[in-house]
């Protein structure tokens, strides 16, 4: 009986190891970009087009490579980061698996240059699908390049699972921004299509924070630093009232590599505990320098996620010092001991009792009488002295009732009386027919027995239909401000809102300002308030950045189902007669009332028979 287990041939388990290191093009920018820092460079330029589909190009100024070290860290397990088992608790360096290199040129055509200080020339080399095309000397300047075309050519199934060219570019813009906070002391560019995105110098923590984010940035940040033997804590956290919807500016450095770890977050929300409002997310960037032998990088393939020998004390340690810093500088709410001196009684007044007001009042006063009398806070009499002479008070009707209005020349204008949107008779069912239980759900009596509506998801599918209407006839109504509300977001942010600009104005948004610094609004959608604007941007922004579809339609329907989602009354409102008559008119006038916009049923109905049968058990 022949055998059945056989060795897999090296192209197919670098494909293999590809499918764990290299899930999109991302996954390819963050591996070049490590290198290039373990290869202590201090300039690193990123290029990319087409997100990264078409080519990710890195270009260092680092130590380059040797003619042989160039073919070797294409093989599998090559490695310069460790030599035996034990460096593996020791590792001050980006990468150390030696899976990398060896599994991007498995699924892409590859273009490495690189080029030691010391030699006079270097090495240019072609690979494409882990087949040596060409290896030859150039001449090139110190540092290597590091171009990768063509990604997953040779896997067309995974090519497929790529998203659009717009969520793809935010991965990559990721893993940039967390290589780039990580290490402000090189100089990183990135460019996109042949236009700038970021223009990084070597700075400090707070300047590459300001950089990458722009806006009030600066403004927002709280300073956090502590410094024990188990760990040393530096970074930023942001002020409550900067808080956002999306965690896109939450990030975990240990020793100099970002790491996700919710266990560290939860430290970072317990310190910020009743300071934010539900589902509130806040800012923070914080860097943790630890000892390397008590930590194990090792436990996932993209090395985001590590784990800690002492988490419990790393927790209270965190969750300290955020709460310190927050106390420190007035953030958080503190009780004030010191006595204001200006507030004392003095001395003199100790035995001295309170004077009462005095109120005098004169019940001979006669508001019709001609005399003048004098007034005795005006330095006269204590009283008011009497008039001598009164005349009677009917005497200034004299003359009204011989003279009478004419009122048959008069002519008066019909005025339209418009028939209120609920009658008498229809205030009356309401009162009678439509009943909210728990500020959740709306019940109303039906033939067969009634129907019982969810109000957070039935007005999502009123606003959603509403939302899309508006922005395929181009008619919406918009609520003009008084005084321009003023925004700030991200470089990356602004781009998307730019994009969107003539479909949010479809839906009643009108734009007075849109640059790369802020965004002014000077009208918002008619059921929007004034407060209500950021939070609908931002939860945009952050539904766009998961998913913008390519066709215009489609996002349309993406800007519509988010606006719906932000703008619908949530459970725990209490709704009128009038509104909840309201909900149910217009939830059973849309064109699919059975389902949300994201397809969870709105109402349900119960037979009366159904109801017999409960009583009859």
């Amino acid at each position: 009986m022949s055998s059945i287990i056989q060795l897999l041939p090296d192209h197919v388990a670098n494909q293999i190891a590809a499918g764990e290191v290299v899930q999109r093009p991302a996954s390819v920018v963050k591996e070049l970009l490590e290198n290039a820092v373990d290869a202590k460079a201090t300039d690193i330029k990123l290029i990319i087009k087409d997100a990264g589909k078409a080519l990710v190009q890195v270009i260092d100024n680092g130590l380059g490579m040797s003619v042989t070290d160039a073919r070797l860290c294409f093989e599998r397990h090559a490695t310069s980061k460790i030599r035996q088992a034990e460096d593996l608790f020791s590792l001050h360096t980006k990468g150390f698996r030696g899976e990398a290199l060896a599994s991007i040129a498995a699924i892409a055509h590859v273009e490495m240059k690189t080029k030691q200080d010391q030699e006079e020339l270097g090495n240019h080399i072609i690979i494409e699908g882990s087949k040596f095309v060409s290896q030859e000397p150039a001449v090139l300047p110190k540092g290597t390049s590091f171009a990768v075309k063509n990604l997953f050519y040779n896997i067309p199934a995974r090519r497929n699972f790529l998203k659009s060219e717009t969520v793809e570019f935010r991965h990559v813009v990721d893993e940039f921004q967390r290589v780039a906070l990580a290490h402000p002391n090189i100089y990183f560019t990135m460019y996109h299509n042949g236009s700038e995105m970021f223009n990084l110098p070597n700075s400090n923590f707070r300047q590459r924070i300001v950089t990458i984010f722009s806006g009030k940035t600066n403004e927002k940040l709280v300073p956090v630093q502590e410094e024990t033997e188990i760990v040393t804590i530096q970074g930023f956290v942001g002020k409550p009232e900067f808080a956002k919807k999306n965690k896109s500016e939450q990030f975990f450095f240990v020793n100099d590599r970002y790491i996700k770890s919710g266990y560290l977050h939860h430290a970072v929300m317990n310190a910020y505990d009743g300071l934010l409002p539900n589902g509130a997310q806040p800012s923070y960037f914080i860097y943790l320098n630890v000892p390397p032998n008590t930590i194990d990088i090792n436990i996932h393939p993209t090395k985001t996620e590590i784990k800690f020998d002492d988490e419990q004390a790393l927790y209270a340690i965190l969750r300290s010092a955020i709460k310190h810093s927050l106390g420190q500088f007035n953030v958080a709410p503190a009780l004030d001991f010191d006595r204001d001196p200006n507030l004392d009684t003095p001395y003199d007044y100790q035995n001295k009792n309170a004077e009462y007001p005095t109120v005098q009042v004169d019940r001979t006063y006669n508001p019709f009488s001609d005399e003048k009398q004098s007034s005795p806070f005006s330095g006269g009499s204590s009283s008011y002295k009497k008039a001598e002479t009164t005349q009677s008070w009917e005497s200034l009707y004299v003359g009204l009732k011989q003279d009478t209005l004419e009122v048959e020349n008069f002519t008066f204008e019909n005025e339209e009386v418009t028939a209120s949107f609920f009658d008498e008779k229809e205030e009356e069912q309401v009162a009678k027919h439509t009943y909210q239980i728990q500020k959740k759900y709306i019940v109303s009596p039906i033939k067969s027995g009634m129907v019982i509506i969810n109000q957070h998801r039935a007005h999502q599918r009123v606003l959603y239909e509403q939302f899309l209407t508006n922005m395929t006839v181009h008619q919406a109504s918009s609520q003009q401000l008084l005084f321009p509300l003023q925004f700030h977001f991200s470089a990356n942010e602004m781009k998307i809102i730019t994009e969107l600009q003539p479909a949010l104005e479809n839906t009643g948004f009108v734009f007075e300002t849109l640059n790369e610094e802020y965004l002014q609004i000077s009208g918002i959608p008619a059921n929007t308030s004034e407060s209500e604007v950021a939070s609908v941007l931002e939860q945009l922004i952050s539904d766009l950045q998961d998913g913008i579809p390519d066709s215009s339609f489609s996002q349309n329907d993406t800007i519509a189902k988010s606006m719906a989602k932000s703008l619908a009354v949530k459970t725990g409102i209490y709704l009128t007669e009038k509104e909840q008559e309201n909900l149910v008119n217009n939830l059973f006038a849309c064109k699919d009332p059975n389902v949300s916009p994201f397809q969870k049923p709105t109402f349900i109905t119960m037979r009366v028979e159904d109801i017999d049968k409960r009583f009859a058990l």
